[in-house]
């Protein structure tokens, strides 16, 4: 390392030291410093780390936390960083303070999609993995083919790394890279063709623009596709989900290539990041039986249904972002058997995306008669949530937009299981709040 990248590492590390034992933590400010010292800082770890970039829309955050304890099966040091800060500042405050492995280690990151490309111009990884496309944050992203670009961009760098991409999304499959590339997706079933309905997110071909046609599809867009006017179609899966047994809000078990596997998580769409990470696994050779040790791990994710216990209530809190993720959310939550309450914290900062218009693609319509006892708006939009619902027909509404009011609110909810969707900043405002009233260990990293 330079003399510079060195005072900037010190300066980063003693940062993160401070804010740690006297500010709550943080986990860009010691990064954004390091940067001003040295932009270039990055590259001084590449000496030090084999990297694993995880990028896309939904399930990096999962993908990544199930990639590294299956590695971590495998390997001795494997670093990630755990709470999602995934821009270039997070990335680097996660280095800086890793401690120096004794040997070359591995890295396991999950990168913002417009952040890949500023990574591999310092860092070339050994592999790519691409999660999903869908429409999230417009108003920064702009439309899929536009992120599916940003991500582009960063893997043109790095021409040698193997993408582990999700064959179900055909968007994946729409342009020749030079890397090699392998698949993964579900195929559990086969269908007559037959028509997705005409509001699902990324429904034209990629090559022509005709409409897809499907032998299986799971959720949105993502399946066995096929283009009847041109002839583009899903590439053949390395990797495969071949049965799905159960699925509950709390539990998944199915199989892959003929294993099963249960992750205490429930949603379908976290059976994909599942199998990401089996695939990732496999890919570095670690073994089925491996894996499953490394799945059964009840460890929670930040922010991916944590179950926080507030004063008797069992409140999982979850991570909503988009309307895709939104309505498998919703999709999850609607399996429940047992009465429960829901709550919404909406906030519209640069991280949640500004643009609050796709809570109307959500499909709370489902709950209107179903049995739930109480709702619970809050945040800085609530007023916003609040209009959803009631157009949804909910009632019985409660609203809150003070989010240390929301804790003693949640008190006061009629049921002991409580369903809690938040936007990205609200999910850290919370958990501050509830790290300071000793309800969780630490509000943010």
């Amino acid at each position: 390392m330079s003399i510079r990248s060195t005072i900037a590492e010190r300066v980063g590390r003693s940062s993160y030291w401070f804010l740690h034992h006297f500010r709550n933590g943080g986990s860009s400010l010691p990064g954004q410093l390091t940067l001003l010292i040295d932009p270039h800082i990055l590259r001084s770890f590449s000496e030090r780390y084999d990297l694993v970039i995880v990028t896309g829309t939904n399930g990096k955050t999962l993908t990544t936390a199930l990639s590294t304890r299956v590695l971590r099966t495998k390997y001795e040091q494997v670093l990630t960083n755990s709470t999602g800060s995934n821009m270039e500042q997070g990335i680097v405050t996660t280095f800086i303070t890793a401690p120096r492995p004794h040997q070359k280690g591995l890295a396991v990151l999950e990168v913002d999609e417009a952040n890949v490309i500023k990574v591999t111009q310092f860092i070339k990884p050994a592999a790519f993995v691409f999660t999903n496309i869908f429409r999230d944050q417009m108003d920064r992203y702009g439309e899929i083919y536009t992120t599916y670009d940003k991500i582009l961009a960063g893997v043109r760098r790095a021409p040698q790394a193997t993408v582990i991409a999700n064959g179900d999304e055909q968007i994946f499959h729409s342009q020749d890279l030079p890397n090699p590339v392998v698949y993964y997706g579900f195929a559990h079933e086969h269908r007559e063709a037959f028509d997705a309905p005409a509001n699902t997110d990324g429904l034209l071909c990629p090559k022509c623009q005709h409409i897809l046609r499907y032998h299986l599809r799971t959720y949105a867009g993502l399946g066995d596709y096929f283009c009847p006017h041109c002839g583009f179609h899903r590439p053949k899966l390395t990797y495969a989900v071949t049965k799905l047994d159960e699925l509950t809000p709390t539990k998944s078990t199915f199989e892959i290539d003929g294993h099963e596997y249960t992750i205490n998580v429930g949603g379908l769409y976290n059976i994909y990041n599942a199998l990401a990470a089996y695939a990732v696994g496999r890919q570095f050779g670690v073994s089925p039986e491996q894996i499953r040790t490394a799945f059964e791990s009840d460890e929670r994710v930040f922010g991916r249904q944590e179950v926080i216990n507030v004063a008797g209530k069992e409140v999982t809190l979850i991570l909503v972002k988009n309307p895709v993720g939104l309505n498998q959310v919703l999709n999850m939550i609607a399996t429940d058997q047992e009465p429960f309450s829901l709550g919404f914290l909406l906030n519209a900062n640069y991280a949640d995306g500004i643009d609050t218009s796709w809570i109307w693609d959500g499909n709370f319509e489902q709950f209107a008669q179903a049995d739930v006892r109480q709702y619970l708006v809050g945040g800085e939009r609530y007023r916003d949530i609040r209009t959803r619902l009631e157009m949804a027909g909910v009632d019985k509404l409660w609203e809150e937009p003070n989010l240390g009011q929301v804790i003693q609110k949640i008190k006061e909810l009629p049921t002991k299981r409580v369903y809690l969707l938040a936007t990205y900043t609200a999910v850290l405002q919370l958990r501050k709040l509830l790290a300071e009233q000793k309800y969780i260990k630490g509000g943010m990293d």
